[in-house]
């Protein structure tokens, strides 16, 4: 368990899956993650779903969010890991729309990227966004991520955003 300020972020696990199903079943966040909307049935997502959960950790990390009251809010992670890179990509989706715009997205994020520089040897984080998505702009700028390209691919647009370790090093309070 991790714990930020306004969530808790835990391994994933198989009673995860009904939220998993229907967050991607919606259209509209199929949508902001640039990706096909979910049309199996939930028997054979669940099958693929347990398979996945055990697959080994050495290029990814896959977290539930969790709210501090236990509510299964979203999920995020880090992937494409490169050790040799010293790199990952992050991904955080609020699936729980109840939990929009009320800074959740945010303190996942800040607490996924200093569990990530906390706690293994990577130096950089880097993202991908739709363009036009400006909710989840914000949210990675105030977690400290910048802009450094554009991207197209399959007919999306993406900015392109990083954080380093020295950069996240000097956003963080001294200690007394």
């Amino acid at each position: 368990m991790i714990t930020g300020q306004k969530v808790m972020l835990r391994d994933k696990k198989l009673s995860d899956a009904r939220n998993d199903y229907k967050w991607k079943k919606d259209a509209e966040l199929a949508q902001l993650d640039a990706a096909p909307r979910l049309t199996s049935s939930f028997a054979q997502f669940l099958l693929n779903y347990g398979a996945n959960l055990h697959l080994a950790r050495s290029t990814s990390r896959q977290f539930a969010i969790e709210t501090k009251e236990g509510k299964h809010i979203g999920n995020c992670g880090f992937y494409d890991i490169s050790y040799i890179r010293g790199e990952a990509e992050l991904g955080v989706m609020i699936g729980d729309r109840d939990y929009w715009d009320k800074g959740y997205g945010t303190d996942a994020v800040n607490t996924l990227v200093d569990y990530i520089f906390r706690e293994t040897k990577l130096n950089r984080i880097y993202l991908k966004t739709l363009i036009g998505n400006f909710r989840a702009q914000r949210c990675f700028e105030k977690c400290g991520f910048s802009r450094y390209a554009k991207w197209e691919r399959n007919g999306y647009n993406f900015v392109l955003m990083e954080i380093n370790r020295r950069q996240w090093r000097k956003e963080q309070p001294e200690k007394a």
